[in-house]
């Protein structure tokens, strides 16, 4: 497993309790991420579905949620089958500033350099649609 760590922040014009129900909300969430199959709630498991509907299992990541603190703080595992069984852990930490929101994401446990550099993509990907649904 790799020591390397990937964080990024962003800052949004939106409440902490806005932008948690962008991360928690099922309904939200496929608007800047991916569909789940459920909110995300405290110790709950979870799917992200892919967008290819005619598939008969369009499971496309799946998680637990480890750590639910509203407004604050949302730490999930998080993998697919790209990650050949490794499984990583997502933080999501929420701090309240004069107009808005600070969020940070912190990604950790990829197990190669690849997964770091086709995560980082990704993720700068999704948060930039988060980024313009908030702001």
């Amino acid at each position: 497993m790799s020591d390397a760590v990937m964080v990024k922040t962003i800052y949004l014009k939106a409440t902490p309790e806005k932008v948690w129900r962008h991360l928690t909300d099922k309904e939200l969430l496929a608007r800047w991420f991916h569909e789940t199959d459920r909110d995300l709630a405290d110790k709950a498991s979870f799917q992200y579905l892919s967008f290819h509907y005619d598939k008969e299992d369009r499971t496309l990541m799946w998680g637990e949620v480890l750590e639910f603190e509203q407004n604050k703080k949302l730490v999930h595992t998080f993998t697919h089958q790209w990650l050949n069984g490794v499984v990583t852990t997502v933080t999501w930490e929420l701090l309240e500033l004069d107009g808005g929101t600070q969020l940070t994401m912190t990604h950790d446990g990829m197990a190669a350099f690849d997964q770091l550099s086709d995560h980082d993509k990704g993720w700068d990907e999704h948060l930039l649609r988060l980024r313009m649904m908030l702001s």
